[in-house]
This record gives structure tokens, C-alpha cells and sequence, in this order.
């Protein structure tokens, strides 16, 4: 069953590499994934670009395991030399935009969650989301479902790991800040030029540490993204913008990063676009990630932001792939990743549900 339940998902991977899937643009890849459950005869439903199911024999009395991918995309850069909407297989590598973030992850749960579908007397439920909207982390993805799902106590999130265990993930927060000067002629002295005074602001941002670290995830990093100030060269501004990007470790909050800021940064304002990216983690000593080690997996903070980020239970990032051909030009995953991705996905909830 399970390498008939490979191959099939491998052609699911296919046809939605093969459908333009941008984020908010899912409609016709969430088509696709309908009708797999069709074939499988499994009762699902639609929300919105949302696909989502339950076990067969769901239980409330249960805890209930959350199994999710996303399956939009984001553009594909320019320096692609294959169709990036062609799955094209080449020396047992699967290309096309969105084969490795995260559609080879997606179909491989898929595939998980229908081997499990029938069976009865688990001691979890299993509750399957092909999310939407998590590349650009919009209002319609895994967020909108939380509360639309059944309560999730665990979450399995498919994202490209080698198939070893992220038991850890940064968060983000994302800061517009200002500094403000004396707008002046530039022909006049001006003591107060917001754009020389942004030197020492921009070399305290980039001396600044966090005094906690993590060991799963390391020191929050802390990275001035964006400058602009100025429309035309003979006026000094009255302002500078900055656009400051944070990757939270699990020894703050978001909240407590934008407070530490806002008391330290030697600038006018600083303020969060948002305060809902958290960091994420699971406990080393949880079941699914005692299962994975005694599978010879190994563990790591991940610095890259998932739909982990939006969940408050524990939670576990887990997938076929590599992260660093994610976003990249000729995308791709090896087939045998899917197999293997599988296989493992199988026996982790062997171990853990049956």
C-alpha cells in the first residue's frame, strides 16, 4: 500500500507543480487535492483554498494530531532556466516551482494521512490541512482554520528538513522605525542631518544583543533590511525609515522583543507590523520526538519561519527536502526524498498512535 500510496503522490505532485498556485491564488491546486480524497473515498471538506480532513473514526475523547503542508507558491525568480510550471524529471530529481517548498512535504503527508484514515482504535485523532496563504503568511492560511478545525493538541508541519526534526523555530517581527532631523536646504549647514545622524543609529542596531540565548535556536537576530530617506539632492529630509527584521528565539515573546526595542533603539519610533509570528518548539522529550531519535533522526532549531508560527501547541516541522533549494531557481526534490519522507512520516506514527 504505501508504494502505491508514493507513486499516486508523486503524480499529485506533479499536477499541482503543473497549477500556478500563488499565494491567494490556490483555487485550482486545492481542486487537485479534492479530488485525491475523492479517489480515496475520504470525507473532507473546503475552506475556502483550505482542503482539510479527519480520521474515519475520530474520537473526541482523544488528543488529536495536526498534519500540515501548505500548498501555494511563491514566484518563481528570474533566473530559472526550466519551465518552473513543468514537472520535469531529470537523473531522479523532480523540478518545478514548489516541488520542494513544500509540495513534496504536502503530498507526502497526504499520502501519511490516508494510510492512517481507516484505521481504528488510534490513540490520536488526525486532522489533515493542505493549507493556503503561508508563503506570504496571509489572513486565509492555517490561522483562519484554528479555529474551524477540531482543537490540535500536536502538529506535524511539512516543511523540507532532510527528514530530521526542527524541534524548534524562530519567530518573526518585522519593525518600521523613524528617525527624525532638521530639514534643511542643502546648500546650508545643518547640525542635525538625519542622514548623518543615521550612522551611529544604524552601527548601535548592528552592535545590539539580545542577553538570552537558546539552545535549540541560538541568539535572536536582528537585521536592518531597509533604508529610505530623501527625494531630491539639494533638501535634507526630515526623516529616515528603517525596516528592522527580528528572528525570535523561544526565550522571548514577540511582544517582549517589541517592548525591549521600543525602550533601547536610539530612534523616534519603532513599531511592529505584527506581533503573531512567534517562535515554536516541541518538548525533546515529547513522544513524536522520542520516536524520531530512536529512528535515527537528529534534532535542530530551524531559523526559517513556517505556519508553525501561528499554532500554540507544540509542534514539530518535518519534511522531505532541503530548505536551501526552497524559493531557489529550478527547484526540486528527489524523488526517493518523497519515498523515504513517507516511509518515515509511516513509522513515526506507528510508533506514536498506534
Amino acid at each position: 500500500m504505501i508504494q502505491e500510496l508514493t507513486q499516486n503522490a508523486i503524480e499529485l505532485l506533479k499536477q499541482l507543480i503543473e497549477t500556478q498556485s500563488f499565494s491567494s491564488e490556490e483555487d485550482q491546486t486545492a481542486a487537485h487535492i479534492e479530488a485525491w480524497f475523492q479517489s480515496n473515498n475520504i470525507d473532507y471538506k473546503r475552506t475556502q483554498n483550505n482542503v482539510w480532513a479527519v480520521n474515519k473514526y475520530f474520537d473526541e475523547d482523544k488528543p488529536t494530531l495536526l498534519l500540515n503542508s501548505h500548498h501555494d507558491t511563491v514566484k518563481p525568480n528570474s533566473a530559472y532556466t526550466k519551465d518552473p510550471f513543468k514537472a520535469i524529471v531529470e537523473d531522479g530529481k523532480l523540478y518545478g516551482l514548489g516541488s520542494n517548498d513544500a509540495g513534496g512535504c504536502l503530498v507526502s503527508l497526504i499520502a501519511t494521512f490516508t494510510y492512517y484514515y481507516n484505521h481504528d482504535n488510534l490513540k490520536y485523532n488526525l486532522v489533515l490541512v493542505a493549507s493556503a496563504e503561508e508563503e506570504s503568511s496571509g489572513p486565509n492560511g492555517l490561522n483562519s482554520m484554528l479555529s474551524i478545525i477540531p482543537k490540535v493538541d500536536v502538529a506535524i508541519v511539512g516543511e523540507p528538513t532532510l527528514m530530521n526534526l526542527a524541534v524548534a523555530e524562530k519567530g518573526l517581527v518585522v519593525f518600521d522605525a523613524v528617525l527624525t532631523g532638521t530639514p534643511s536646504h542643502a546648500a546650508h549647514p545643518n547640525d542635525d542631518n538625519v542622514i548623518y545622524k543615521s550612522i551611529d543609529t544604524l552601527q548601535w542596531f548592528k552592535d545590539f544583543k539580545f542577553e538570552k540565548g537558546s539552545e535549540a535556536l541560538g541568539d535572536v537576530k536582528l537585521t536592518v533590511s531597509q533604508i529610505s530617506a530623501g527625494k531630491q539632492h539639494n533638501a535634507v529630509p526630515a526623516d529616515l525609515s528603517l525596516v528592522i527584521d527580528v528572528r525570535v528565539n523561544d526565550a522571548y515573546s514577540n511582544a517582549e522583543i517589541a517592548e525591549i526595542l521600543q525602550n533601547k533603539a536610539p530612534v523616534t519610533s519603532i513599531t511592529p507590523r505584527s506581533l503573531r509570528l512567534n517562535s515554536s518548539s516541541i518538548p525533546t522529550d515529547h513522544d513524536l520526538v522520542k520516536a524520531g531519535i530512536a529512528m535515527g533522526r537528529t534534532t535542530y532549531g530551524s531559523p526559517t519561519l513556517s505556519d508553525q508560527a501561528v499554532l500554540s501547541c507544540p509542534s514539530l516541522k518535518l519534511g522531505p527536502g532541503d530548505s536551501t533549494r526552497s524559493h531557489s531557481a529550478d527547484e526540486f526534490i528527489y524523488l526517493n526524498e518523497i519515498e523515504e519522507g513517507i516511509k518515515i512520516y509511516v513509522e513515526l506514527l506507528n510508533r506514536v498512535i498506534t
